[in-house]
C-alpha cells in the first residue's frame, strides 16, 4: 500500500540531498529537463540510483525543494517518488512530515544480509549458465574498472562505488531474469546507504583487496561456467563487506 502523499515541510528543507544528486552526475545539467509524461517514475529513479549507489547516507534528511530545483521539477513529482519509495522501505516519513533515509539496526542488517545471500547467490549461479560472452566481458570491464580504483593511491573510492554497483547489476541482468533484478534493487534500496557509505568513507577497505579478490574469483567463475563457484565467490564478497560493516560498529542496535 502505498504511503499517502502529504506536504512536506519543516527540517527536511536544509538536508544536502541537492548537492549528493549534482555528485551522482557530475552535472546536473547533462540529464536535462525530465518530460511531464513520466516525471514521477524519472525522480523515482534518480532517487533509487541515489540510495543504491550510497550517495544517500542512512539518517540523512532529504529537502524535497532541492531534490525538486535540481531537476527542474516541481514539488508534485518528488512527493510522488517519495511516497513510492517509502513504500518499499527506501525511504520514511516522520512525524514532523520531514523525509529521511532509514537507519538500519543490526538486526535489520543481518536480515538483509542473509536474504543477499540468497537471491543474489542465485542470481550469480544463474549467470554463470546463462550469460553471453558480451555479457561477460562487459562484467570484466567492470571487474577491471573497481581493481584500477582499488590499486590507486590513494583508493578512489568513487569509483570504486560506482565499479562494484555496475559489476553486481551487470551479473543480475545476465542471469536473464528481470523479476530477479527488481527483487535485488529493492534489497539494495535498503542495505545501499549502508554498505556504499562504508567503502566510500573506508579507502583502506578498497586497498585491503577482499572484494577485489571475490570479484576477479566470481569472472573466473563465470568463465569457466561453473556456478557453484560463482555463487560461492558472490556470497564471499557479501559476507566480507557485511562483517567489515558490523565490526566498524555503525549499526543501530
Amino acid at each position: 500500500m502505498a504511503v499517502p502523499v502529504q506536504p512536506f515541510a519543516g527540517p527536511a528543507e536544509d538536508a544536502p540531498v541537492g548537492r549528493a544528486l549534482a555528485r551522482r552526475s557530475g552535472a546536473l545539467g547533462e540529464i536535462g529537463a525530465l518530460s511531464r509524461e513520466t516525471l514521477g517514475e524519472r525522480v523515482t529513479g534518480e532517487l533509487r540510483a541515489l540510495l543504491v549507489a550510497g550517495r544517500l547516507a542512512p539518517g540523512e534528511k532529504l529537502s524535497l525543494r532541492r531534490v525538486a530545483e535540481a531537476l527542474g521539477v516541481s514539488m508534485m513529482p518528488v512527493r510522488e517518488a517519495v511516497s513510492r519509495l517509502a513504500a518499499d522501505g527506501a525511504l520514511e516519513v516522520l512525524p514532523n512530515r520531514a523525509v529521511r533515509v532509514p537507519v538500519l539496526t543490526l538486526a535489520g542488517f543481518r536480515e538483509l544480509t542473509r536474504l543477499r545471500l540468497v537471491i543474489e547467490g542465485f542470481a550469480a549461479e544463474e549467470a554463470a549458465t546463462t550469460a553471453s560472452a558480451e555479457q561477460i566481458e562487459r562484467i570484466a570491464g567492470f571487474e577491471a574498472a573497481f581493481g584500477r580504483a582499488a590499486n590507486a593511491e590513494p583508493p578512489d573510492t568513487a569509483a570504486g562505488v560506482a565499479a562494484n554497483r555496475d559489476l553486481h547489476f551487470a551479473l543480475y541482468e545476465a542471469a536473464g531474469m528481470p523479476s530477479l533484478v527488481e527483487m535485488i534493487e529493492r534489497l539494495w534500496l535498503k542495505a545501499g546507504p549502508i554498505l556504499n557509505l562504508d567503502m566510500r568513507h573506508e579507502p583502506g577497505r578498497l586497498r585491503g583487496g577482499s572484494a577485489v579478490q571475490a570479484h576477479a574469483a566470481l569472472l573466473a567463475a563465470l568463465r569457466r561456467r561453473d556456478a557453484p563457484a560463482a555463487r560461492a565467490a558472490l556470497e564471499n564478497d557479501i559476507r566480507s563487506a557485511a562483517a567489515h560493516i558490523e565490526s566498524a560498529g555503525g549499526l543501530a542496535e
